[in-house]
């Protein structure tokens, strides 16, 4: 098969990039694939695709000083990407132009989107005949009303539909309610680190993540200080970067944990560290995943994390490889982590389990169930725009409100978003 990935920007940092990257890496094994990127930011990518995967992109945007450089045409706000997507403002006349151009005249049998802006342009430009399959890495909960409405109206228009949780498969099913869509859960991957595993023996504790209010890591260096008061000999290192630094550069001040939590930036690549750990720790409020976790448990380490919605409680065999706590409860937290400080056999038979039982996320299992799910539904036939006249008419005015702010009449009828 000939697979074709359409990717917001293949060369930034992120988790849907390196996810994306890892499936393409294992499907090129045996097919002919692509990931063509709208946007070009960087010479090189951060992440590596693949020595068998093709990347290209659409729009250039190294050397920009403004938008303006672009052209009139990226001046032109965009009519295809919805307004409702959060990199709406990225998008233009320019960008509608090239994706609906790509997609009319890609020979690929599979194009896969990884946003529901992409997705929605998967949706209403690609020609007939490839398999259109939506991705879905966020959740549908985090997305406004405007963007469901949106979703609904053009999502039929799809072969399938894949979410990272099975929490977030129920929620489509049950809110979006999209006919003859094929609904399916299949987790991120995580290659196999080349590091050689934690053993459990130093005093160090590990997170890493983006620095936002949703991470909670303020929560995480309260109970760390409570960790602190009985065991100071153990540290805590948190990787990553973002808005939150300076609060909690200033709550490590308040609490006197100068000695023992280290805001230590981002890092790439990120096993090593891991490595170098004992425990992790992911005290979020909000995970649509939970990538960190698997990676950690990858590199041997148990998890302690928050009973968050979503990724933690699909991922984690709490008393096996891990430990979930409640939200919210630094008390909690402090008490899971310190029932494995304290007990260096438990400590380390448990970063044996996680280290066993993540292997189910390797990138060769999870291509085998996309490989599965995308060969089935090639055999079925992709059911492209075959759709009634009203379907399309009424997806048109549930946009065209959507996009306006406002509800959509026709969706009145009892069901909400």
């Amino acid at each position: 098969m000939h697979i074709s990935f359409l990717l917001h920007n293949g060369y930034a940092i992120g988790g849907t990039v390196r996810t994306t990257y890892n499936l393409a890496r294992c499907l090129a094994e045996q097919h002919d694939v692509e990931v063509v990127s709208v946007f070009r930011t960087r010479d090189r990518p951060v992440f590596d695709p693949g020595p068998g995967v093709r990347l290209r992109h659409l729009v250039d945007t190294r050397g920009m000083r403004t938008p303006a450089d672009l052209g009139a045409e990226h001046a032109r706000p965009a009519q295809v990407f919805p307004r409702a997507d959060g990199k709406y403002p990225m998008y233009s006349g320019l960008t509608d132009r090239l994706i609906g151009e790509h997609l009319a005249g890609t020979e690929a049998d599979v194009v896969i989107g990884t946003r529901p802006g992409l997705n929605t342009h998967l949706a209403r430009q690609t020609r007939r005949g490839p398999v259109r399959l939506g991705q879905e890495h966020l959740t549908l909960a985090t997305h406004s009303r405007n963007l469901k409405l949106v979703l609904r109206s053009v999502y039929p228009r799809l072969d399938a539909l894949t979410t990272v949780t099975e929490a977030d498969a129920a929620d489509y099913r049950r809110t979006l309610r999209l006919p003859g869509v094929r609904i399916e859960a299949v987790p991120n991957s995580v290659p196999a680190p080349g590091v050689t595993p934690a053993d459990g023996s130093s005093k160090w504790v590990v997170a890493a993540g983006r620095l936002a209010p949703a991470k909670r890591y303020d929560l995480l260096i309260r109970a760390f200080a409570k960790v602190v008061a009985e065991r100071p000999d153990w540290r805590l290192r948190i990787y990553g970067g973002g808005r939150e630094r300076p609060g909690l550069r200033a709550l490590i001040d308040e609490l006197d944990l100068y000695n023992h939590v280290y805001l230590m930036g981002a890092i790439h690549p990120i096993e090593p560290e891991w490595a170098k750990g004992s425990i992790a720790a992911v005290t979020s409020s909000l995970e649509s995943f939970g990538m960190t976790i698997v990676e950690a448990m990858r590199c041997g380490l148990p998890v302690v994390a928050t009973d968050c919605p979503h990724g933690p409680a699909e991922i984690i065999r709490p008393g096996v490889d891990g430990r979930l706590v409640p939200m919210g409860d630094e008390s909690a937290v402090a008490s899971a982590l310190l029932g494995l400080i304290n007990d260096d056999e438990l400590r380390r038979r448990m970063g044996q389990a996680a280290l066993a039982d993540s292997a189910r996320f390797d990138p060769a299992r999870i291509g085998a169930r996309y490989e599965s799910l995308m060969r089935d539904l090639a055999g079925k036939g992709s059911r492209g725009l075959h759709r009634t006249r009203a379907s399309l008419l009424g997806g048109a005015y549930a946009v065209k409100d959507a996009l306006r702010g406002t509800a959509y009449t026709a969706l009145q009828t009892g069901r909400t978003a």
